[in-house]
């Protein structure tokens, strides 16, 4: 029960992530906000990667960052990020469709080499905070930065503000 539910939020966002992710323009590609901010592209690059987290979180007990080597292409290249994003979409949809409601319950941990970073929780919970939180978090984060840029942002849950103005 509550691993199709997850399938059908992550199909839903998936929807809304792409629209985000084809807003980006290439001219505002090295935008940033502030010194210790990324960039416009390095942010677009990051959600993208987050799918690709889904294979190691949803299939392992045990997630070494460290040893995770993932190709992501230049971040001031919007094509390539969006590339990597309906990949890593197909990966992380193999490894949601591999997913058992027990596997949900079953211990998680995350590592950056010895380190443990988080967990052990369970998967279920890792699934809803680690992923799909951190993506909706970071695509607020794409809002801003598109609006502080002039651009428009797409409606994901409705119209937007400058769309119900129209």
């Amino acid at each position: 029960m509550i691993l199709q539910q997850l399938k059908g939020e992550f199909e839903h966002e998936v929807t809304s992530t792409r629209k985000l992710l084809n807003a980006v323009p290439e001219k505002d590609i090295d935008y940033k906000p502030s010194e210790i901010s990324w960039t416009m592209g390095e942010l677009a690059q990051h959600i993208a990667t987050i799918y690709y987290w889904y294979v190691g979180t949803l299939t392992q007990d045990v997630y070494d960052m460290t040893a995770d080597q993932l190709e992501r292409g230049k971040p001031n290249d919007i094509k390539a990020t969006l590339a990597l994003f309906e990949s890593n979409v197909e990966k992380a949809r193999a490894a949601l469709d591999s997913l058992t409601e027990q596997k949900l319950l079953d211990d998680w941990t995350m590592k950056v080499g010895d380190q443990v970073v988080l967990g052990p929780m369970p998967r279920g919970t890792v699934s809803r905070g680690f992923l799909f939180n951190h993506i909706y978090h970071h695509r607020g984060e794409m809002i801003v930065y598109l609006r502080a840029t002039g651009n428009k942002v797409p409606g994901m849950y409705g119209p937007t503000y400058e769309q119900s103005q129209q």
